[in-house]
Parts: structure tokens; C-alpha cells; sequence
């Protein structure tokens, strides 16, 4: 069966996830992920997206992205995996594949889920144990949206810059939103919906996707069900 084309939507947040090749390391030195960073910032103005969150961990990434035109992020993402593969090829003399296969993602309900999907991406170093608090892990967008570190790349979401008038109190709320307990049933859907790049919302959200791409966005919806005509 044919893959189905990426579907853009502008102005809808992605929930992406790019993992490397048999879960095998993408990335094997500060170097490297300053240059992942710097290619991703650089695609992102071009091409008319702004990053919300990102993490990346040893075998993968994690974006938080919305599109100012359809088409953008898979484009974006295309030419960053291309261009990140030459690097590390280049740099470490080795040829081949780094990613496995296509990136997957996800859209994001902006009312409700954006900031959770925030804190799931910059929690991500605590759940594999690297860190015991977010902020200490360099590689993620977490010292920019709750320590106002200077990061080029990040670019508050509108649903974050309404946590507070001030700079100062959105930063407290978000560090204490980030913080707070994320319980498990609620990691598990995040990770359910991006795997299988469902979108992430209530149903009124999840039907409004399906109208526009044509196509499933969530769990089949249960019908009434059929009576038995009789012994089988």
C-alpha cells in the first residue's frame, strides 16, 4: 500500500518525533547537536515555522512546531535530515542511513494540549534518567521557557505568552506546570497519539482535522452495536 502524503495545516501546532535508525545514536557529540540546531533555526526562518519546545535526546528528536503555510514542516524536515546526515557522515567517514525511515507526528490542540505536549517534550531527559530536573539537561527548550535563557531557535506559542502579563510570572507558572506531576496515563496518551500520528485533543478538535485532510485523525468511533439475528 502507497504511504500517504505529508499533510501540513498552517497555524496548527506538530507534535514530531525523528528517531535514529535502529534506535541506534544520532548523536555522538555537543558538536554535532549544536549543529542540528543551528540547520534546524536557519531551515525554520526560511521557510516560515517556529519552533514552540525541542528536545534532543541520544537516538532522537522531539519538535514542537506550527507552519505558517501548508507543506512547511514536512520540507523542513526533509531538508534537515538531509543535511544532518551529510554532516555526521562527513565528519565521522561513514556512509548510510542515520534516521529510521520517515519522521512521525502529530497535530497539537492549541487550547488545551499545547503546554502538555510542551512538558512532555522537555521531560523526556528526566523519564530516561539523565537528569533529575529539566533544566539541567543543556540539549532541550526547557532553560528558555521557564528560565528566560537566551535561545534563538524558540519561539513562545500564543497559549504560553497567556499564561501571565509578565515575562517573570509566565516563566513561574510554566516552570511549575513543567514540574508538577505528569501522570502516566497522560504520558501514555501522548505517545500512543504521535505513534500512531493521531491528533492530540478533544474530539471537537480531532473531527475539525479530519475535515480538513480527508482522512482518520483519532480511534474509530464506536457505532450502536449490530443485534444478532439469531444463534450462530
Amino acid at each position: 500500500m502507497p504511504r500517504q502524503p505529508r499533510l501540513d495545516l498552517p497555524g496548527i501546532p506538530q507534535h514530531i518525533v525523528q528517531r535514529g535508525n535502529d534506535r541506534q545514536p544520532c548523536f555522538f557529540a555537543d558538536i554535532g547537536r549544536q549543529r542540528y540546531l543551528q540547520d534546524l533555526r536557519e531551515l525554520a526562518v526560511a521557510l516560515g515555522c517556529q519552533v514552540h519546545a525541542y528536545v534532543l535526546m541520544t537516538n532522537h528528536v522531539h519538535l514542537l512546531m506550527t507552519a505558517s503555510h501548508a507543506g512547511r514542516v514536512a520540507r523542513l524536515m526533509q531538508s534537515l535530515g538531509r543535511r544532518y546526515v551529510r554532516y555526521v557522515n562527513d565528519h565521522y567517514h561513514r556512509t548510510g542511513t542515520l534516521w529510521e525511515g520517515r519522521y512521525k507526528s502529530c497535530f497539537v490542540n492549541s487550547d488545551d494540549y499545547m503546554l502538555r505536549c510542551c512538558r512532555y517534550i522537555e521531560l523526556n531527559p528526566v523519564r530516561a534518567g539523565m537528569v533529575a530536573d529539566p533544566a539541567d539537561y543543556r540539549w532541550s527548550s526547557h532553560r528558555a521557557n521557564a528560565l528566560g535563557e537566551p535561545d534563538l531557535l524558540v519561539h513562545p506559542h500564543s497559549r504560553y505568552l497567556a499564561l501571565a502579563r509578565t515575562e517573570q510570572a509566565r516563566r513561574m507558572i510554566y516552570r511549575n506546570l513543567v514540574m508538577s506531576d505528569m501522570g502516566e496515563d497522560e504520558t501514555a496518551a501522548i505517545r500512543l497519539t504521535l505513534q500512531r500520528q493521531h491528533a492530540l485533543g478533544n474530539d471537537r478538535f480531532r473531527d475539525t482535522i479530519e475535515r480538513q485532510l480527508g482522512r482518520r485523525a483519532g480511534p474509530a468511533k464506536m457505532g450502536r452495536p449490530v443485534k444478532a439475528k439469531g444463534p450462530t
